[in-house]
């Protein structure tokens, strides 16, 4: 559902409930093999045996990225996102493993007009991912630069 909002449209407080999306062991390889080649992402004997998880979790790399696809899935931002300057703090709260299913829960904390550039202003928002217990695994707090509504012609 693509968004027609702009940055005055939101309001701190406002939450979004992504859609699930399920991590399969060979996702979870496939990922580490290609981004965070470290035993217990890639090699699911080691990991049941030698590893301190107790088995094969996924990088913590591909849980952020599994956030993002699943915010952006949904398009909230998708009339006026521009960029992102980054992320303020990440913490992996809990390993996700083979069979979790993920979401993403999104609350906007503060939006603020841009003082130099009056065409945009600055959300910042927190992502929990969840896994299948509704565990938190995941949480980013990001902000975005977002478009303001463009003025009546």
């Amino acid at each position: 559902m693509a968004s027609d909002r702009y940055f005055d449209d939101f309001r701190a407080g406002e939450r979004f409930e992504s859609a699930g999306l399920t991590i399969t062991e060979s996702a979870i390889i496939d990922f580490a093999l290609q981004w965070d080649p470290q035993p217990f992402h890639i090699d699911a004997e080691y990991a049941r045996t030698a590893g301190d998880f107790g088995g094969l979790i996924a990088s913590g790399l591909h849980t952020i990225s599994a956030t993002h696809r699943l915010w952006f899935a949904d398009r909230i931002f998708g009339a006026c996102a521009i960029a992102s300057p980054g992320f303020d703090e990440v913490r992996f709260v809990r390993p996700v493993r083979p069979g979790d299913t993920l979401r993403v829960v999104t609350e906007l904390l503060e939006l603020r007009p841009s003082a130099s550039k009056p065409d945009r202003g600055v959300v910042k928002m927190r992502h929990t991912t969840l896994n299948r217990r509704d565990e938190v695994v995941l949480t980013i707090d990001a902000r975005v630069l977002l478009r303001r509504r463009p003025a009546a012609a």
